[in-house]
């Protein structure tokens, strides 16, 4: 409250804040008196009370992303797909595949590759977002299909994005883990839905989103009942000419400080160079990530989409060597 707040109106405060179902305790400082509002306010927007008169600031002590904060939740979260897959509680779990599934013949040859390397996961888009309207939008439905195959072939888990809500449903059928991209962090009304299926999601930051905006949309799927999330950097808009995106690796300790949920890396979309995606992933695991998601092509120079950052297989299997290495210095187990 303002330091001449007359009692009244520090009434008025609790009295509100008590009619929305808190608790208030007065905090007196040597020149002015705080009023703490007690309980959940999560649901409650903090303009109800910097309208009031005599109140000089509203400061919210804790998180207004109460189910993904560590605050309420201090274990960390296991996200675990089956079979012994899980992201989370010391693992480090690696999805490869390409950008785009684009022939039956491609994705089950590169998810043999990736599987020998050492990959868990299967990535490759069946629908894809693309800046453009006349590039390559994916396979749809028979894209999925092919996924299908190729974890049938190896095992592996599969990774792929539901871009809105009518391809979710078909999306949720194939998948493993249904991935929801950068360009729809915020796509609340995807993220509402994806809160209702019973499937792990993996949650892209958008390229100019802020942590406290990558937890929020993660709280949209925790709050529609879906607690199995891995969020996923991916790099933001940045003034560089040497790489597409800043990877933004100090996001990894910052998000595992203030939320449970694991964080992977994506060091393909967010560099666009194949030439800097191994060194970028070393940093990653170095940065305490529980994970990669990086694109691998059996032929990248005739990939449909994304070509110039994708790993050859010999390439990815060389990163993967050295991780392990890696992993044992950081205490994790790939």
């Amino acid at each position: 409250m303002r330091r001449d707040a007359p009692s009244e109106d520090v009434l008025r405060v609790q009295a509100i804040a008590k009619s929305l179902g808190f608790r208030t305790s007065n905090v007196s400082g040597l020149t002015k008196i705080a009023v703490a509002i007690i309980g959940d306010t999560s649901t409650v927007d903090s303009a109800v009370f910097k309208v009031l008169p005599s109140v000089d600031q509203v400061l919210l002590v804790t998180r207004p992303y109460s189910r993904t904060s560590r605050e309420g939740h201090p274990e960390d979260t296991l996200v675990d797909l089956g079979d012994g897959v899980a992201f989370g509680g010391g693992s480090f779990v690696i999805i490869a595949g390409p950008c785009a599934v684009e022939s039956r013949e491609q994705i089950i040859e590169v998810a043999h590759q990736v599987k020998d390397a050492g990959a868990k996961c299967l990535r490759g888009g069946a629908f894809k977002p693309r800046t453009s309207p006349y590039a390559f939008q994916g396979l749809g439905e028979k894209g999925l299909e092919y996924l299908d195959a190729a974890r049938k072939e190896t095992g592996l888990k599969v990774v792929t994005e539901a871009m809105d809500l009518e391809s979710l449903p078909m999306v949720a059928e194939y998948a493993d883990m249904v991935q929801v991209g950068s360009r729809n962090m915020q796509n609340y009304s995807l993220l509402t839905k994806v809160g209702s299926i019973n499937k792990p999601v993996l949650l892209k930051r958008g390229s100019s989103a802020t942590i406290t905006e990558l937890l929020m949309s993660a709280e949209y799927i925790l709050a529609s009942g879906n607690e199995r999330v891995v969020l996923c950097e991916r790099g933001v808009r940045n003034f560089s000419d040497h790489a597409r995106n800043l990877l933004d690796l100090s996001i990894v300790p910052a998000v595992q400080r203030l939320s449970h949920l694991p964080i992977i890396v994506d060091p393909s979309h967010a560099t666009g160079d194949m030439n800097l995606v191994a060194p970028m992933a070393y940093a990653a695991i170095a940065a305490g990530a529980d994970g990669l998601i990086v694109e691998v092509h059996p032929k990248p120079e005739l990939a449909k989409s994304d070509a110039a950052q994708a790993l050859k297989p010999d390439q990815f299997a060389v990163m993967v060597a050295k991780i392990r290495q890696l992993a044992k210095v950081m205490g994790k187990k790939v």
